[in-house]
């Protein structure tokens, strides 16, 4: 077999395999918001994390990441105004893949870890904008200062999780704080002032 003939076989061969891989987790999850199951259920935190995006002194957008996130949702999808969101994020697992700044941002000049070491999320309004989508707005607790916050979601899928055998929901939503309105104002306007924020939830029903 040629090198030629030898690329093209395993680059066939990817193909397939890839393709194998969409199918089968197409097979796993559906977005068809109707499978959704109503319930109770506990995040997930292997698979949940909670991203944000801000601006170093316009050099670059820098990103950074939390997980080992808690909560629960509550929710049906035939009343979906009355789903009830309630999740917390332990500050001290922040990420950025640099170590000292990950320090840094535990610190007292920005998120003050040790004397706040959790930021919450409480969904107090639901409001259903397409099938698969959603406004979330809520009381985002940080640094000690409470704020609402809406968040933009979108169903990803659900259906049962083939290794733990849990009906499983996923979704990902985005939203905008400005982050000296919770006295993280270390650097603002150097770094900027305007945060993204980018989640990506799981959650197993219980109930």
């Amino acid at each position: 077999m040629t090198r030629h003939h030898f690329a093209a076989s395993a680059l066939a061969a990817m193909t397939v395999f890839c393709a194998v891989s969409h199918a089968t987790a197409q097979q796993v999850s559906t977005p068809d918001p109707s499978a959704v199951r109503a319930g109770t259920y506990r995040v997930e935190p292997y698979h949940t994390q909670v991203g944000f995006t801000l601006s170093h002194m316009g050099f670059s957008n820098f990103s950074g990441f939390f997980n080992g996130v808690s909560g629960s949702l509550k929710i049906d999808p035939a009343h979906l105004s009355a789903t009830n969101l309630d999740v917390t994020i332990p500050v001290q697992s922040v990420d950025t893949t640099v170590p000292k700044l990950d320090g840094e941002l535990k610190s007292a000049q920005w998120f003050d870890a040790s004397r706040f070491p959790n930021a919450t999320f409480k969904s107090t309004r639901i409001v259903q904008t397409s099938a698969s989508t959603a406004d979330i707005t809520g009381n985002l607790s940080l640094h000690g200062v409470t704020r609402p916050v809406t968040l933009k979601a979108r169903l990803v899928g659900s259906g049962t999780n083939p290794l733990d055998k849990m009906f499983t929901v996923g979704f990902e939503a985005t939203g905008t704080i400005v982050r000296s309105q919770f006295g993280v104002k270390q650097y603002v306007p150097l770094v900027g002032d305007e945060v993204t924020l980018t989640i990506a939830g799981a959650f197993e029903l219980q109930q």
